[in-house]
C-alpha cells in the first residue's frame, strides 16, 4: 500500500522465525521474477505435484538443485518429465545467507551452502495445507521470499497442525525466515488475495521462493 496508517515493521513471530516486510525492492523483485519465469520453462519446469494419496497440490512447483517430491529429493524430475533438475545458482545461495544474517543476526548465519530452491506458483484458488519442511538433512534456516499477490501465511508450532498459530500477511518483496526452534514448525497458506500484486511487477498470482540447505 502507498499510504500505511501503521507502517509494517520487522516482526519476531516465534523464536527463530522473523518476518521482514519489503526486503526486496522493486528492481530485485523484477529480476527474481524474470529468473523464475526461465526456471519454470521445460524441461523439468513447472509441474503439478501429486500426493501419495492420489490427490494434487493446488500450488504448482518447480525445483532447483534437487527435485522435491512427496517425501524426498531426486536429481531428476521423477514425478514430472524425468529431466535433470535445473542447477541452483550461486547468487541464490548468497541471497539466502544474507537473508538469514539480516533476519536472525550474524550468530545464526550458516556456513552450509544453500543448494535447493522450491518455487511454488499460486493462482487465486491455490492453497497450501499445514505441513513441515522436514525432508532435508540439515537444520539450517529456511528462507522464504514472496512475489506478486498478497497471501495469508499461517505459522504454527512444531507439535501440531492445529492451533495455536499466527496469521501473517505476506506481500510482494517480503522475507520470512524460520530456523532454530521453529525450523520444523507447521505452516501453510490458507488464502491468496488476487489482484494485489504491484502493477509494475507484471505478475498475476503469487510466487513463493523457498531456499534450503539439503544436507544431502
Amino acid at each position: 500500500m502507498d499510504a500505511e496508517l501503521f507502517p509494517r515493521t520487522r516482526t519476531r513471530v516465534a523464536p527463530g522465525a522473523v518476518h521482514v516486510p519489503d526486503w526486496l525492492d522493486a528492481k530485485a523483485q523484477r529480476a527474481l521474477l524474470a529468473a523464475c519465469r526461465e526456471w519454470a520453462r521445460p524441461p523439468a519446469g513447472l509441474r503439478t505435484v501429486r500426493t501419495p494419496g492420489g490427490g494434487t497440490m493446488t500450488a504448482r512447483q518447480v525445483c532447483l538443485g534437487r527435485h522435491w517430491y512427496p517425501y524426498g529429493y531426486a536429481r531428476t524430475a521423477v514425478d514430472g518429465d524425468g529431466a535433470p533438475v535445473k542447477p541452483f545458482p550461486g547468487w541464490l545461495g548468497d541471497l539466502a545467507r544474507r537473508a538469514v544474517t539480516e533476519a536472525l543476526g550474524p550468530s545464526e548465519a550458516t556456513t552450509a551452502a544453500y543448494d535447493i530452491a522450491l518455487i511454488n506458483f499460486y493462482d487465486a484458488d491455490a492453497r497450501m495445507g499445514m505441513h513441515r519442511d522436514s525432508d532435508e538433512k540439515s537444520g539450517a534456516p529456511v528462507v522464504s521470499l514472496s512475489l506478486g499477490d498478497t497471501c495469508v501465511f499461517r505459522f504454527g508450532t512444531t507439535q501440531t497442525r492445529t492451533r495455536p498459530w499466527t496469521d501473517i500477511e505476506l506481500r510482494s518483496g517480503d522475507l520470512f525466515v524460520f530456523g532454530g526452534p521453529s525450523r520444523l514448525a507447521y505452516h501453510g497458506v490458507p488464502r491468496v488475495h488476487p489482484g494485489t500484486a504491484p502493477a509494475e511487477l507484471g505478475l498475476t498470482g503469487r510466487l513463493n521462493i523457498t531456499l534450503r540447505v539439503s544436507g544431502l
